[in-house]
């Protein structure tokens, strides 16, 4: 592997899992465990007989007894497939270092989660659009394709947010579990954002990169501040007073980040693109579980 992915990275990931509230049936059979009760091998409740049911799964003993029809109904194990959309837009390669190189690690740690698991497992990167998608594969023998595939990633030009979830929504693929990858600055702004991630039908996990200048930013007097993606220059002068102003704008944005996780029962983790990802996995992923 490449300077991004250390031996030391790939053996920390081993061990991890991600739990799913929600699993769609209609998979192959994995570790998840489906809210449609089928013919798996764990019970976990009975209901009654209605007809056109299979009188296969009727419990007769349970029926001599009080003369009542009910099936046995069993855990169905099921796949989740998980689609990771990657934030590569210019911004995330821009600082040093670059909010680019923590999104590419996440991505792999989910990607190996899921794949150790027998999940189907796509990566959609994206900036002004959706970028060559690595589409969905399953087995974790195919993590060092993954891992090169994340370390080619480049710039993919200005972030567009809902132009990719309307892109990404039109592929129609299975329902499953969205993990979104981004620092999320999008010039349409976070009530934009938020109403084009509610359109997608998939369960979401929503994993913001940031980093402490975001809120406080050092600057002060008069300068010239320029958009690293769209080149646009503007002049201002910065007081305390204008930075209190942003700070406030700020808050709202990661409140309204958190308030649609909220809303939409969506998994939230934050990570800090100053520090190493091995030192947070131990807070995104409590006793080596992360549930969604």
């Amino acid at each position: 592997m490449g300077q991004l992915f250390t031996r030391e990275f790939i053996q920390a990931i081993r061990s991890l899992r991600i739990v799913s509230r929600q699993v769609p049936a209609g998979g192959k059979s994995a570790e998840h465990r489906s809210k449609d009760m089928g013919s798996g091998m764990e019970f976990r409740d009975f209901r009654a007989y209605v007809p056109g049911d299979d009188l296969r799964r009727a419990d007769w003993n349970l029926y001599r007894r009080s003369g009542r029809l009910f099936l046995r109904m069993f855990d169905e194990p099921e796949d989740l497939p998980v689609y990771i959309l990657a934030d590569m837009s210019d911004s995330m390669f821009f600082e040093a270092p670059p909010r680019a190189d923590v999104a590419r690690l996440m991505t792999a740690a989910v990607a190996a989660i899921s794949l150790n698991q027998h999940d189907r497992t796509g990566i959609f990167p994206f900036g002004s659009d959706l970028v060559r998608p690595m589409r969905p594969l399953s087995g974790k023998h195919n993590l060092p394709r993954v891992l090169r595939y994340l370390e080619q990633l480049r710039p993919a030009g200005k972030t567009d947010i809902v132009r990719v979830v309307r892109k990404f929504r039109a592929m129609g693929l299975r329902r499953g579990l969205v993990v979104f990858v981004s620092d999320f600055f999008d010039g349409q702004g976070i009530d934009v954002i938020t109403n084009a991630l509610k359109s997608l039908r998939h369960s979401l996990l929503l994993i913001q990169i940031a980093r402490e200048s975001d809120a406080s930013p050092d600057l002060d007097g008069e300068l010239t501040l320029l958009d690293c993606e769209s080149g646009d220059a503007i002049d201002l002068t910065v007081t305390p007073e204008a930075v209190a102003r942003y700070r406030r704008s700020y808050d709202d944005f990661c409140n309204g980040l958190l308030a649609f996780a909220a809303r939409r029962r969506a998994a939230h983790v934050r990570l800090d693109a100053d520090r190493p990802l091995l030192t947070q996995l131990g807070d995104v992923f409590p006793d080596g579980v992360l549930i969604t």
